[in-house]
């Protein structure tokens, strides 16, 4: 990081009547990866933690008979848990993917737990508004890859809804899960412009903040490593960015000792491409179980997942290289 990023001081991120002191937006991680423990750290130093609803209440002891009931109590949870720890501070969400089996109640039941954001991918969200009221204090945002995904979802939601994005999440090729590329593209990052695809997004959503009498932010993901990435994003437009891996190794995050220690341990040629459970390209550290998955389907067998914290690197020292 050259000194001028150091003196640079990152602005507030203002989402309709919200604001987070910090313009960070921590990823959702599923299965268990960002819960209430990550996203209330995140919150709690300003930024906003994003809990991710996939699978959410895998540890509960009825989880193999009711995954439905167990998934919505967990929403409400670690919706709460999270607020605890924020202790006022920052903005605590959800991340719902649009191609979750119970979408609509878990939409449903993040709004009924207060949860001050929805961000919405792996699919069109184009009935999210339909879930959310606008009376209500949820602000809702989509996430796109190009232009087209956001026109499309704008004109949309207008058309169906009368309503716009409060805020709208960009999610580039470098980004780790349920990526709108191609495998080529993603195979291939450095042959991509992605910057300009940014600013064209921006440029549009231009004509639904003049519509609404709003502004709608943008925020940029995938690739944002340390402080120069995130001013890199400002300068091109976007008003915050979001970041996920980068919070995986700390003592903070839910996933467990494992799963943490492969991400510290692993080397770039250990990263590859996967379709994801959901159908869309993703990304992988390539172990046992994804070389079978080469070779072969898995069957889904009757299998309990433990995750547990553990202490591998403070949640403070990560932020304080960002800021």
């Amino acid at each position: 990081m050259n000194l001028s990023a150091n003196k640079y001081k990152l602005p507030e991120l203002h989402i309709g009547n919200k604001t987070a002191r910090l313009p960070i937006i921590q990823g959702g991680m599923g299965v268990g990866v960002s819960l209430s423990s990550l996203a209330g750290a995140v919150a709690k130093e300003g930024g906003v933690g994003i809990i991710s609803t996939a699978q959410i209440g895998y540890d509960d002891d009825a989880f193999e008979y009711d995954q439905a009931g167990c998934n919505l109590a967990a929403i409400k949870k670690h919706i709460r848990k999270a607020k605890e720890i924020a202790g006022g501070n920052g903005l605590v969400g959800v991340n719902i993917m649009v191609a979750l089996k119970h979408y609509k109640e878990h939409v449903k039941a993040a709004v009924a737990a207060g949860a001050d954001v929805i961000i919405s991918g792996a699919g069109l969200p184009i009935d999210l508004p339909a879930l959310v009221d606008k009376a209500c204090q949820t602000k809702i945002a989509p996430i796109v890859s190009s232009k087209r995904a956001a026109q499309l979802i704008l004109k949309m939601w207008s058309h169906k809804y009368d309503r716009t994005a409060d805020f709208i999440v960009i999610e580039g090729p470098k980004a780790g899960g349920h990526l709108g590329f191609s495998n080529e593209q993603l195979n291939n990052t450095a042959s991509l412009d992605f910057d300009n695809e940014i600013t064209n997004i921006i440029e549009c959503k231009k004509e639904y903040e003049d519509k609404y009498s709003k502004k709608i932010p943008v925020i940029v993901a995938g690739g944002i490593f340390d402080k120069q990435d995130i001013i890199h994003a400002i300068k091109l437009g976007a008003d915050g960015v979001q970041i996920a891996s980068r919070f995986v190794a700390t003592k903070e995050c839910d996933a467990s000792p494992a799963y943490k220690q492969a991400y510290i341990n692993a080397r770039q040629e250990d990263v590859q491409i996967i379709q994801s459970p959901v159908g869309m390209p993703g990304r992988a550290l390539r172990n046992a179980f994804i070389k079978q998955l080469d070779n072969s389907r898995i069957p889904i067998s009757n299998a309990t997942i433990v995750l547990k914290n553990v202490t591998l690197q403070r949640f403070h020292i990560v932020l304080q290289k960002l800021l």
